[in-house]
């Protein structure tokens, strides 16, 4: 584990929840001046973000373009002070790994708004936790 904590969010497929949740994790660590890190993964990624996420987070200011859902690797595991899963599990989560689920997250595909409502006012809370630890 790294001095700087880096927080992994997970989804099924990479390529929505766990990329929103990174994105705002990365926006509010900035503006709390947080030294965090972040990134997203999948159990079973998808090829390519879906427009309509896409198009969200532009909407919010955040570009998400460049980013291609990937899996998540166990060096990814290993690396991580915290872990989020949306409805997913990890296989094999090293000992001692903390490991919060946030499976009650409304769909993306159902409500863009309401789900990155959902999963910001979450990751505010852990970026202000980190913030204070």
């Amino acid at each position: 584990m790294s001095a700087t904590p880096f927080v992994l969010f997970v989804c099924l497929h990479g390529s929505a929840k766990s990329v929103i949740a990174s994105q705002y994790f990365q926006r509010f660590a900035t503006e709390r001046g947080v030294a965090a890190e972040s990134d997203s993964a999948g159990t079973e990624p998808d090829a390519a973000i879906p427009p309509r996420v896409i198009a969200g987070l532009r909407g919010d200011g955040i570009d998400v373009q460049g980013i291609r859902p990937r899996a998540v690797t166990a060096a990814d595991l290993e690396r991580a002070s915290m872990v989020v899963a949306f409805g997913c599990k990890l296989d094999d989560p090293p000992p001692g790994l903390v490991l919060h689920h946030w499976d009650d997250v409304p769909a993306v595909s159902e409500d863009f708004g309401r789900a990155r409502d959902a999963i910001a006012a979450r990751v505010r809370t852990l970026v202000d936790e980190i913030a204070t630890a």
